[in-house]
């Protein structure tokens, strides 16, 4: 998964060379890929992905939509809200297969040197690599990239790359990346999705301040246009150094890219039912059932298209600050997750097409299961006397009502709680019986209104309790920066996992994180049991290590009732004009957009019809 942006996560664990490459040094050995267990589904001199097609035809335009507006295109560092797309202009130095768990092949990287205590990486650049100037890409920039955002950019990269020791010049276009030898066995893989800038271009130029300016990059396409906060185009870079390689064979097919801005998914709906933009990822369930009904739609021009997906789908939920009194008591939490009624919201709002989330880990086999096993309780035993007593002895399951909205027996269980928390109704308002302050809190929403109708319900269920709740809904450059501010109570967040989870999890829930604004510890957690575990799952050796320690860990979130657990899918829901066609056969765990192209006779006759429905539109 690449590294590029704000709200990314991925992570992964373990290390083995591709097979039949041999010694290049004692105990080391040169690949053109590196997995996490077992071997590289793809072997030395593959030619392309299974999940492209190779003579995919290039051109035409791809227009999409983005929400909100951005004012900077610099998109590695706190301030700002990024454009979208901007991670078209750069590489790294591998990317992932998306038809395996997680495995890294070379891309600005022709060769991948580790050795057998995996102590450090080495990677050795491609002579052909270059940024769009025509000057090389070179172990001075790889270096460059790394000092400059660990000391500048997001916060997230000093918690992932917190193990590398130093970043050295091996000799020519060799560079080599030294642990400081904590265990941490994903580092060598994880190192490789670092975003390489170029470092003459930085050179005199503020890269923590935000920025309009295109910036120089190595990737598949340049800035055509900037309308600042209204739309971006991209074209392809015809003379792009690597275009043929392997990893990109039948890939970024499309000459132009626009994402135009819309104030509210409602209004992009609509603007795409009228074919002012080409692709939509569906989100709304409501949308999906209903929104898409138009001459469009009836004629066959606009494909509806559920994808389905094998990767984890992580936590999606109402998070908590934790940093706020009112919400550092686990009871209180807990007691506030009786409000949320699922399966009525489900019925009613998303047409039954919603699974309720179970875990952090949800969707793949690192999800806790039943009670703790023996590989857990090795983890866990430790820390028996600091943890809740339920991780041992229950299997977490979120409140479950009978759909028909009368979730009276969740209320009275909320009331028992909160009781117990030293909370007492007095003249209709909840009361914290020794400060005697009402408890009351906000609820901080995105623009675009899809979650207003689903918060609205759960807040008059808080409201039956006595509890104060206000909705409050912002544009999308003042709720990153309260989020990255951590200036909210309670938010609704999603944290995506991988199917190896690693180093990420640090800045989702490490202690550290907690105090430095822009990290993704949105709940603000503080536990020297979490750091642990988190430390057991970097560290893991093997597979059932690694699923054993995400296990334990999981309990522990759980129940500490950081989060009130929402929902996910297992298909990811694409709506297209018919002129955009993609391969055959799709990757199991996410969707490659641009090994898909357009289909330029089709385009042709869209456009014809398009014309034909304006005209008579009934």
């Amino acid at each position: 998964m690449r590294m590029i942006g704000r709200r990314i996560a991925a992570a992964f664990l373990a290390l083995f060379l591709l097979a039949g490459i041999g010694p290049t040094r004692a105990g080391a050995a040169s690949a053109e890929g590196i997995a996490m267990h077992g071997e590289p589904k793809y072997g030395p001199g593959f030619s392309h992905f299974d999940y492209v097609n190779p003579d995919a035809p290039k051109g035409g335009t791809l227009a999409m939509a983005a929400i909100g507006t951005f004012d900077n295109l610099n998109p590695f560092i706190v301030k700002g809200a990024a454009a979208a797309g901007i991670g078209l202009l750069y590489e790294t130095l591998t990317t992932t297969a998306l038809d395996e768990p997680f495995t890294e092949y070379g891309l600005l990287a022709a060769k991948i040197e580790v050795p057998d205590d995996r102590s450090y990486v080495a990677y050795e650049l491609r002579p052909e690599a270059r940024w769009h100037d025509g000057r090389p890409v070179t172990v001075e920039d790889v270096i460059f990239s790394f000092e400059t955002l660990k000391a500048k950019g997001l916060p997230f990269y000093r918690a992932y790359y917190a193990n590398v020791a130093k970043v050295i010049q091996d000799g020519g276009r060799r560079v080599k990346f030294v642990f400081d030898g904590t265990p941490n066995r994903e580092l060598p893989l994880i190192v490789g999705q670092m975003p390489i800038l170029p470092k003459h271009y930085w050179e005199g130029r503020a890269f923590d301040q935000t920025t309009l300016e295109p910036p120089l990059g190595s990737g598949p396409y340049k800035i055509k246009s900037v309308d600042a906060g209204r739309s971006i185009v991209y074209e392809r870079v015809k003379d792009y150094w690597g275009a043929d390689i392997p990893v990109n064979r039948g890939r970024n097919n499309v000459d132009i890219i626009r994402y135009d801005y819309y104030r509210d998914p409602n209004v992009a709906l609509e603007a795409f039912k009228a074919g002012q933009f080409d692709l939509r990822l569906e989100s709304s369930s409501r949308f999906w059932a209903t929104g898409y009904d138009s001459p469009a739609l009836q004629k066959g021009l606009i494909v509806k298209e559920e994808i389905p997906t094998e990767g984890g789908t992580g936590m999606q939920a109402f998070v908590f600050n934790i940093r706020r009194d009112k919400f550092k008591d686990p009871r209180v939490r807990e007691a506030l997750g009786y409000a949320f009624d699922f399966e009525w919201t489900n019925k009613t709002l998303f047409y039954g097409q919603y699974t309720r989330t179970k875990s952090y880990f949800a969707n793949s086999e690192l999800a806790a299961q039943g009670l703790p096993g023996p590989d857990e309780l090795k983890l866990l035993e430790p820390y028996r006397d600091r943890l809740p007593r339920e991780v041992f002895e229950k299997e977490y399951e979120p409140p479950v009502t009978d759909g028909s909205g009368n979730n009276r027996d969740n209320l009275r269980e909320a009331v028992r709680l909160l009781k117990e928390a030293g909370y007492e109704v007095r003249n209709g308002k909840l009361t914290d019986t020794k400060t005697g302050e009402p408890l009351a809190f906000e609820i901080l929403l995105d623009q675009g209104g899809l979650f207003e109708r689903i918060v609205g319900p759960f807040a008059k269920n808080l409201e039956r309790l006595g509890i104060g709740v206000s909705l409050r809904t912002v544009d999308d450059a003042q709720y990153e920066n309260r989020l990255q501010n951590f200036d909210y109570d309670m938010v609704i967040a999603t944290f995506g996992q991988s199917l190896s989870p690693g180093n990420e999890q640090r800045d989702f829930w490490g202690s550290e994180a907690a105090d430095q604004p822009g990290s993704r510890n949105l709940i603000g957690i503080k536990d020297p049991v979490v750091d642990a575990l988190i430390q057991k799952i970097v560290s893991a050796g093997t597979r059932e290590e690694l699923v054993a320690a995400c296990r334990a860990l999981d309990r522990v979130l759980l129940w500490n009732h950081y989060v009130i657990p929402q929902w996910h899918n297992r298909v990811t829901r694409v709506a297209y004009w018919k002129k955009i066609a993609h391969p055959a056969t799709m990757p199991r765990y996410g969707i490659d957009l641009f090994a898909w192209w357009v289909n330029q006779t089709e385009a042709a006759q869209v456009e014809a019809e398009k014309k034909g429905i304006q005209a008579n539109p009934n």
